[in-house]
């Protein structure tokens, strides 16, 4: 297996689906936290805790637990910010060599830039419908929405899987 500290270290720009998924999953992402923000004075003192895999509210809190989600959020963006700035770092195939690493980085870089936008959006999601609960706007999501989670995170997966594949 070989060692992250012997693969070469390539300073690759970012590439313009990189900068399109950032700035769709960071203005969801601020969006939701200022619409919180706005929002805050009129919530009701107990919202959505959690949910089942069905989409219904199985257990209420307090609004202050509504400051879970950004900050889980953020953190996570935190990390994968700086996991997208060191791709010689992760686990590749054997067959990565000085020739094809950089197609290895760049494409393992822009799937964690998926996977940590997706995620941001997922979250600004879920705490929209915990307030548009909170606030008797919605009923919530639904049972679709456990479903499309799964999906949204697993096609990327997938799809990087078979593409990397293809890397010779």
């Amino acid at each position: 297996m070989p060692n992250s500290r012997k693969r070469p270290k390539l300073k690759i720009p970012k590439t313009k689906s990189e900068w399109f998924w950032d700035i769709i999953g960071y203005l969801f992402f601020l969006g939701s936290i200022i619409f919180l923000a706005s929002v805050w004075g009129k919530l009701p003192e107990k919202v959505p805790g959690h949910y089942d895999a069905a989409g219904r509210v199985d257990r209420w809190g307090s609004k202050w637990e509504l400051l879970i989600l950004p900050g889980v959020g953020a953190i996570l963006a935190l990390l994968m910010q700086v996991l997208e700035k060191f791709p010689h770092i992760y686990n590749y195939p054997e067959r990565l060599n000085a020739l094809n690493a950089k197609q290895f980085y760049v494409h393992s870089r822009k799937l964690l830039n998926q996977l940590k936008n997706i995620c941001l959006i997922f979250f600004a999601l879920i705490l929209l419908e915990s307030i548009g609960i909170a606030m008797g706007w919605d009923n919530g999501f639904g049972k679709w929405f456990l479903p499309i989670v799964i999906i949204g995170i697993g096609i990327p997966i997938a799809s990087g899987i078979v593409t990397q594949r293809k890397i010779k």
